[in-house]
């Protein structure tokens, strides 16, 4: 276990640890002593308010990683065809990616569902996702392109054969396209 005063990685640890719980577990089995022991820390170094304080740390940070992959796929898009290869680009990337990233969502989505902090989250998550989008697409077109990409991703990730990037193509060219 991690010792001494100064330990500038732990909360990052932390949050790690309880992200990587979600996606092994579930929401519903985190605790301070479960997400202390996989972080390798001190149960009284867990400095959280309480879990929710504990999970929205750690989805924010989710969210910013998922964030930070659409930033990656969209920045170099010039032209409006750019874009929409950039877009497809990003469904296969978030579809094929780790399966652990598939299941946060879900656990989040599930959270927002039932409890409105959480859904103040995950509609920062999406404000942030459509204003990457806006700067290729109308506002209009940015949120539906954003719903798309969500169910996309689902669909491909589920699906027990791979969907052809020329079907994805097709399916973001017509929702552009006018």
């Amino acid at each position: 276990m991690a010792t001494g005063r100064t330990d500038p990685q732990r909360r990052e640890r932390i949050l790690a640890a309880t992200l990587d719980h979600i996606a092994e577990e579930g929401v519903a089995g985190v605790s301070h002593r479960k997400i202390a022991m996989r972080a390798d820390v001190p149960l009284g170094s867990m400095t959280f308010a309480g879990i929710d304080d504990l999970l929205r740390e750690a989805f924010k940070r989710f969210a910013d990683q998922i964030v930070a992959v659409f930033e990656r796929h969209l920045a170099d898009a010039g032209t409006p065809e750019r874009a929409r290869e950039a877009v497809t680009d990003l469904i296969h990337a978030l579809s094929e990616g780790p399966r652990r990233d598939l299941v946060l969502t879900h656990e989040l989505y599930a959270l927002a569902a039932r409890r409105d902090e959480y859904r103040e989250l995950t509609h920062a998550w999406t404000a942030r996702s459509r204003d990457l989008l806006e700067r290729h697409f109308d506002a209009d077109t940015a949120r539906q392109l954003d719903a798309l990409i969500e169910g996309l991703v689902l669909h491909c990730s589920l699906d027990t054969a791979p969907q052809s990037r020329e079907l994805t193509r097709a399916a973001v060219r017509r929702l552009t396209s006018g």
